[in-house]
């Protein structure tokens, strides 16, 4: 049987995330890709110690701007990788995942369903079809520089408009070149704070759960982040204000763990 090569890839830099997370997503991706697909995983980073065999290191993209002007926080995820010839991979097809996103389902239609220059991304569940979530997205290498090139030349009057919601910013160049975006459909990409946590007046009770079979992945946006949900604590980082905790709170979620350790 003749297999598909597919390109997965994610970034990593600064100390936000580790090794780990993507040793992880990258163990939980070829799992849950089948095989009629050949994996091609790629992490963007300025560190690659300790990356599992079958993971591929490439440098971070080169962000051309002014030395007292270095690139806004994930600008470097959504100008960056938008580069005409990222990672030597010109004219093929990339599909990109954020370090915190669960998986939990099939990989395989997140490879089918794009054809062509098509541009795919989650539909932002405040904005609607105004912005995608680039937790998850997908496009063809060389069909974006423009992006990045926009950015290179007046970052500073992006950041004044967008500040650090650089997906929205992506969103806009997208829809202002091509016309639309392409939405993943709804059940496979979902917010575990919108669509697994039960309501607010239930948080007490109730642990979070998968909403659907047809889950693929479960986005951690915001609060809580992926261990935080684990452990049973909404902000482990800040705190919830005293007021707040009656909806800010969440059960542990153990189950996540399934999937997060392979």
């Amino acid at each position: 049987m003749t297999t598909q090569t597919v390109n997965v890839i994610c970034i990593k830099w600064g100390s936000g995330y580790t090794h780990v997370d993507v040793n992880r997503l990258f163990k939980a991706i070829k799992a849950n890709t089948s095989s009629k697909y050949s994996l091609n995983f790629i992490c963007f980073t300025e560190n690659s110690a300790e990356l599992l065999p079958g993971i591929t290191a490439k440098p971070l993209p080169k962000m051309n701007l002014p030395q007292d002007k270095p690139c806004r926080y994930a600008y470097q995820k959504e100008a960056g990788l938008c580069e005409d010839n990222l990672g030597d991979l010109h004219g093929e097809r990339v599909l990109f995942f954020d370090l915190d996103t669960l998986i939990v389902g099939s990989m395989d239609g997140f490879f089918e369903l794009p054809k062509e220059n098509e541009f795919w991304i989650i539909k932002d569940w405040d904005h609607g079809e105004r912005v995608g979530g680039a937790a998850v997205y997908s496009w063809v290498v060389g069909t974006l520089g423009y992006v990045k090139d926009y950015f290179e030349k007046h970052s500073e009057e992006v950041y004044r408009k967008y500040h650090t919601a650089s997906q929205e910013y992506l969103s806009d160049k997208v829809v202002e070149k091509h016309g639309k975006m392409h939405f993943w459909p709804a059940s496979w990409c979902v917010s575990f704070k919108r669509h697994c946590v039960p309501k607010w007046y239930l948080r007490r009770f109730v642990t979070p759960c998968i909403p659907s079979n047809e889950a693929k992945t479960i986005i951690f946006h915001g609060c809580p982040k992926l261990q935080d949900a684990i452990d049973g604590v909404w902000d482990s980082q800040r705190g919830v204000p005293l007021l707040k905790r009656i909806y800010k709170t969440v059960l542990p979620s153990p189950w996540i763990e399934k999937y997060w350790n392979l």
